[in-house]
C-alpha cells in the first residue's frame, strides 16, 4: 500500500485503528462548549459523527492518512502586492488529493476485497488526530499537524476499510518550550499552547 501511495504521488502514508482516543474527543467538545468554533454551525451539527469514526462507518477498522507535501519558495512580492496563502497558490488540494486517493482506493479495494472510503477536508472526519495517532506527525501548538520531515506543510487525506492492518508507532511530540508558532500569529489566535479560537483566525475570517 505505502508503494502504491508513493507511486500515485503521496509523500507519506501511515495507518492507524477507526477510533479516536477518549481525550481527543473531550478536546473536542470542550472547543464547541467554549464556542471557539463560530459559526462554523458544521462543525456542531456533525459533532458525534466527527469524534468518533466508528459512529461515521461501524464497518471500519483501519485508518489510511496520507500526506501531501505543498511547501515551496514562496514568491517575491511588492508593497503593494496582498500575500496569499502558499496552500492556495496551486490547484484547489481537494480535487488533487481526491483523485489520488480515489486511485489508491479503488486499487485497495479490488486488490483486497475489502471496502473503502475515502475523505479529503469535506466529510466528518478528525484528520489531524488520526494523522497524529498514524504517527504522520504530531500536533503542534499551533493546533496544526508538524511533520519532521515536511514541518507544517502537509494536505491531509483519509482511507477507511474494513481492511485490518497493523497500525503504526506515534511520532513523539518535540516541540518542547518552543512557542514561535504562537508568537507570530498577527491576530492571537490561540489562547493557550494547543487551543485555536477561531474567531481570530484569519483562515476563518477570509473562508467563513
Amino acid at each position: 500500500i505505502r508503494a502504491r501511495a508513493k507511486s500515485l504521488g503521496f509523500d507519506a502514508m501511515r495507518v492507524t485503528e477507526a477510533r479516536l482516543a477518549d481525550s481527543v474527543r473531550d478536546n473536542f467538545r470542550s472547543f464547541l462548549a467554549q464556542g471557539l468554533e463560530g459559526d462554523m454551525a458544521w462543525l456542531r451539527d456533525k459533532a458525534d459523527r466527527r469524534a468518533d469514526p466508528q459512529t461515521l462507518w461501524p464497518g471500519a477498522r483501519s485508518v489510511i492518512m496520507l500526506g501531501l507535501n505543498y511547501g515551496r519558495e514562496r514568491p517575491s512580492h511588492s508593497a503593494r502586492d496582498g500575500v496569499v496563502s502558499i496552500y492556495a497558490q496551486g490547484r484547489d488540494y481537494h480535487d488533487v488529493l481526491k483523485s489520488r486517493l480515489k486511485q489508491l482506493a479503488r486499487w485497495l479495494n479490488e486488490a483486497s476485497g475489502h471496502e473503502v472510503k475515502v475523505f479529503v477536508d469535506t466529510a466528518p472526519v478528525m484528520e489531524k488526530p488520526l494523522a497524529e495517532a498514524a504517527g504522520l506527525g504530531w500536533q503542534g501548538k499551533h493546533t496544526n499537524l508538524v511533520s519532521r520531515e515536511f514541518g507544517s506543510w502537509m494536505f491531509l487525506g483519509s482511507i477507511l476499510t474494513t481492511l485490518e492492518l497493523a497500525p503504526d508507532a506515534v511520532e513523539p511530540t518535540t516541540c518542547g518550550s518552543c512557542h514561535a508558532c504562537l508568537d507570530v500569529c498577527p491576530t492571537n489566535a490561540f489562547p493557550a499552547p494547543y487551543q485555536l479560537d477561531a474567531r481570530r483566525c484569519i483562515s476563518y475570517l477570509t473562508i467563513e
